[in-house]
This record gives C-alpha cells, sequence and structure tokens, in this order.
C-alpha cells in the first residue's frame, strides 16, 4: 500500500477530503443520537463526542465519507480525531476506544472500497486519524507552576499506542498525525506507530500535518516549522504538512516555509476564518481559487479542506489540481538541531554553555540543591545573552536525584522562550536520565 500511494504521488496531486466536525454539526444531531439505546443511561452527556456516533449513528459517518470521495477525494480519514483515551477520559468514555477506533475505521473502509470497485483505476485510501489531545506536553497549564505538565510523554505514548493499534487493525492504509500543535506529543505519536508497525510486523505509511499559532509559522508549543523538521527528522515519514490555523491564503507563505522539506508536503486548511459565532463562510469557488497558488507554485502534493470544509470544497480543489505539475521531495538537508529554533552551523565551532552544570558550577550546584530553581535558570538564560549556541545540562550528584531534577529543570527551561530558543545537549553518565530528558524536550538535542 505504502508503493502504491508514493506511486501515485510521483505522477499527481492526491485529494483529501474536508472537515469531519463542521459536517457532522449540519445534521443537527441531538443528545440522544451520541447515546444510542446502548448508552442510553451514560452518567454525563455525550453530544460532541463526534467519535462515539461509530458506535451510534454510523450512518451519518458513511454519508460524510461518501460525499466527499464522490466529490473527488483519494484518501479519507476516519472519524477518530479524539479516540485515544485523555480526550475520551472528558465523557467517561475511554473504555470505548478501541471498540470507536474500528467501528469508524470498518466504516470508512466500507465506503473507500465500494469506490474503489466502481473507479479500480483509481484506488481509494483509508488514513487514521490522531488527533493531538487537549493537553500539551511542553508548556504547563498552571501560571504559578511552569515545570508542571497535565501530560506527560509516557502517557501519551501509550494513549496513542492503543489507538494506533486499533486504527492497524482495523485496517487502515495510513497514518494520519494531524493538527499537531506540539512537536513533542508528535514525538510521543510516532514513537507509538513505530511500536506498533514492529509489533505487526508491517509499516504504514504516516502523514504528520500540524497547526501554527501566528502568521510567522510557530506552533502553540512555540517552534517553527524548520524546528519541526529536525525534531522528527528521525522518523520516516510520508508527508509533513499544514491544517487548520488559517484559510488558503494565509497558509501560502507558510507552505513555502516547507518548500524544503525532504518529504511530500500536504496542506488543507480551513474555509477561511471563522467569524465570532464560528461560521466559516468562504465558497467553494473562492477557497479553490486560493488553493490554485498552491499547486501552481509546486508546493504541494496533497490538498484537501479543514473547518467548514464541504463536499463541494472539495469538488473545487479536484478541478483545480488536474495536470498540475507534481513537487518533488527536498533534498536539501535540514537543521541539525533545534530547539524552538531550527539550528545550523555550517561548520562553525559551536560555543556551548555549560554553567548549568552540577559537576561543573558549584554555584548551580548549590541552588538546585537549594530548591532555588529560578535563580538557576537565570544562570541559562545569562549564557544565552553570553553568546552560548548550545545549553548543556548535567544534574549528576550523589546527594541529588538526577532524573527528576533534569525533567523538573528542562521543564523549567522550556517555559523561558529565550532559554528554549536555543537547542539542548542533556550530558548525564546515566542512561535513564538521558531517556527521561529526551522525553521531555520536543526539539533535537544532543547527548553527551
Amino acid at each position: 500500500m505504502s508503493s502504491s500511494i508514493r506511486d501515485i504521488l510521483s505522477r499527481r496531486i492526491m485529494l483529501l477530503d474536508g472537515a469531519m466536525g463542521t459536517m457532522i454539526q449540519r445534521y443537527g444531531l441531538r443528545e440522544e443520537d451520541f447515546r444510542g439505546e446502548e448508552f442510553s443511561s451514560h452518567a454525563i452527556p455525550l453530544a460532541g463526542n463526534n467519535e462515539m456516533l461509530a458506535l451510534t449513528r454510523s450512518d451519518v459517518l458513511s454519508a460524510i465519507h461518501r460525499a466527499y470521495l464522490e466529490a473527488g477525494s483519494d484518501i479519507i480519514t476516519t472519524c477518530t480525531f479524539n479516540a485515544q483515551a485523555i480526550s475520551q477520559a472528558e465523557y467517561h468514555t475511554q473504555h470505548l476506544v478501541r471498540r470507536i477506533n474500528l467501528a469508524a475505521t470498518a466504516v470508512a473502509r466500507a465506503e473507500a472500497d465500494r469506490m474503489t470497485a466502481l473507479t479500480p483505476e483509481r484506488p481509494r485510501f483509508v488514513a487514521g486519524s490522531v488527533g493531538p489531545t487537549g493537553k500539551t506536553a511542553s508548556l504547563s497549564p498552571d501560571v504559578d507552576d511552569p515545570a508542571f505538565r497535565a501530560v506527560d510523554f509516557d502517557m501519551l505514548f501509550e494513549a496513542y499506542a492503543y489507538q494506533i493499534e486499533a486504527l492497524v487493525d482495523g485496517g487502515v492504509d495510513l497514518l494520519l498525525v494531524e493538527t499537531a500543535f506540539d512537536t513533542l506529543n508528535v514525538k510521543a505519536a510516532l514513537a507509538a506507530a513505530e511500536q506498533v508497525f514492529s509489533c505487526k510486523g508491517k509499516r504504514l505509511p504516516v502523514m504528520l500535518s500540524v497547526t501554527v499559532a501566528d502568521a510567522a509559522g510557530r506552533m502553540l508549543a512555540g517552534q517553527t516549522l524548520e524546528a519541526l523538521l529536525s525534531s522528527v527528522g528521525h522518523v520516516e515519514l510520508l508527508s509533513v504538512g499544514l491544517n487548520c490555523s488559517f484559510g488558503a491564503e494565509q497558509m501560502f507563505p507558510l507552505l513555502k516555509q516547507l518548500a524544503d522539506a525532504p518529504y511530500y508536503v500536504s496542506a488543507y486548511p480551513n474555509a477561511g476564518i471563522p467569524d465570532e459565532e464560528g461560521h466559516y463562510d468562504q465558497t467553494a469557488e473562492r477557497m479553490a481559487v486560493s488553493v490554485r497558488q498552491f499547486v501552481e507554485q509546486g508546493l504541494v502534493n496533497i490538498v484537501g479542506g479543514c473547518c467548514g470544509s464541504t463536499p463541494d470544497h472539495i469538488r473545487a480543489i479536484a478541478e483545480v489540481v488536474q495536470s498540475q505539475s507534481v513537487r518533488k521531495p527536498s533534498t536539501k538537508p535540514t537543521a541539525w538541531l533545534a530547539g524552538l529554533d531550527g539550528f545550523t552551523t555550517d561548520g562553525a565551532f559551536i560555543n556551548v554553555g555549560e554553567r548549568c552544570n552540577v559537576a561543573g558550577s558549584r554555584k548551580f550546584l548549590r541552588l538546585i540543591s537549594e530548591k532555588s530553581y529560578d535563580e538557576a535558570l537565570s544562570i541559562a538564560r545569562a549564557q544565552v545573552r553570553d553568546g552560548a549556541m548550545v545549553l548543556d545540562i548535567n544534574m549528576d550528584d550523589a546527594m541529588l536525584d538526577a532524573r527528576a531534577e533534569m525533567v523538573h529543570f528542562l521543564n523549567l527551561m522550556a517555559s523561558d522562550p529565550e532559554v528554549a530558543r536555543l537547542p539542548w545537549m542533556i550530558d548525564s553518565s546515566r542512561f535513564e536520565v538521558i531517556e527521561a530528558a529526551l522525553k521531555a524536550i520536543q526539539g533535537k538535542a544532543i547527548v553527551n
């Protein structure tokens, strides 16, 4: 299946589907639709938990998938964006995660296979949607405790692995890790996928699509797109791209930042910018005109729509991408290291700040031992201002819990944009400290 998709991408632009959530809203479903008969006595409301519809109103999902396929989509995505334990826990339905993913995949699989049978010269594919969860591993939700995390790498890894295993067992053709806003969350999802592939003895293509928080192209957790490419460079990906965030017009300059990506590039923007009530009013024709820029300048390989888009939008985009030239993945090297920003050296000398090292600085050791973290963080900040290009962090001391102190201090460093901008060097003689540190870093670090 991977070779089939890659073969198609080498010849033409492929079409994703459009929005699922805003399409579901059009049906005006009520609480009883989300409950069905089986969950009629569920303790809390289920309305808004779209993933439950795979168990209670699969006919709605089938109709949406079919409409997108008939509009021209080559790839349809399962209704599993929030179908992992972290998100489902909000509805007390985490025990249904495997059932939801299997059912949602079966619905999409049936519609894709039906369309493939009608047009065997043009196979259709099912992408397992893996959303970001509503929590970030790189930022604290508590302004009074910047080192606190509502979720960590291991929690995300476990939730993602369970979801991805069900998607693979259900028969998806590829995975779509989408709407990512924190690269550390992404790393957990990609690591989980690798484990599932290893256990199942088969590998599926993986698409990664991120959402940015501002016009400059930074994700919510702070990374630039250049830093993202560096941070996920260890993983075999089919594509990297952008979705949600903005309409097509605003996405255009951001896609230029991915021009040198060593992968295929995807783009599925919103149907314009939502108004105060959350309505997207960009017409299919206007959106297609904007998407035309993507394809005419050779910036994309896969296009579709996100929030507010409909089968009409996909149909209009399908007409735009016909007979367009194919973008080839770049062979240019990505950034070598990354903090919030990408880092390249061009062979230059690298000045490493060594003062956040309990073995080399008695002052830093004293501050960590006394839990004077604010002052300890000021040492890191001073090194950046004095010209350090990389920051070394070492907590190996017999009187310290090196693993706990390392993770705590790294979380504090991540809260300071000036310090987090640079790549870090994890310095330890203990593998468990290094492993814990790497699970706390969204960028690409050096291990010392």
